[in-house]
């Protein structure tokens, strides 16, 4: 690997640690659309029009899994949220690949 291909390897891993900068609404879960039957018995629901949809994120907390409600107006934040999460791993694992890369070469360096 030439000292040019190093040097694009280094900036790369640049670029994507600066993009960690613009995830700040990172949500680690996932995303669950509830649609329930309720308690009234001459209501729509029961006959299949159910109320709904309810949003969710399902988490991981304290080693049990939690379903915190997201209200209709948190919607497209809470989705983002569970969106810049994936885009985190992705630059995780890009990030891992170009330093397993740089070990290869010898020019792993800390920076």
């Amino acid at each position: 690997m030439s000292s040019t291909d190093i040097q694009q390897l280094l900036s790369r891993r640049l670029q994507l640690l600066q993009e960690l900068q613009t995830l700040a609404r990172i949500l680690h879960g996932s995303w669950v659309e509830r649609f329930s039957v309720c308690s009234r018995p001459g209501c729509a629901c029961h006959s299949g029009q159910r109320h709904g949809p309810r949003y969710y994120l399902v988490i991981n907390q304290d080693s049990h899994q939690r379903q915190k409600y997201i209200p209709n107006e948190q919607v497209t934040a809470a989705r983002e949220g569970v969106a810049q999460h994936q885009r985190l791993q992705q630059i995780v694992e890009e990030i891992t690949m170009i330093n397993l890369a740089l070990i290869k070469e010898r020019a792993y360096v800390q920076s």
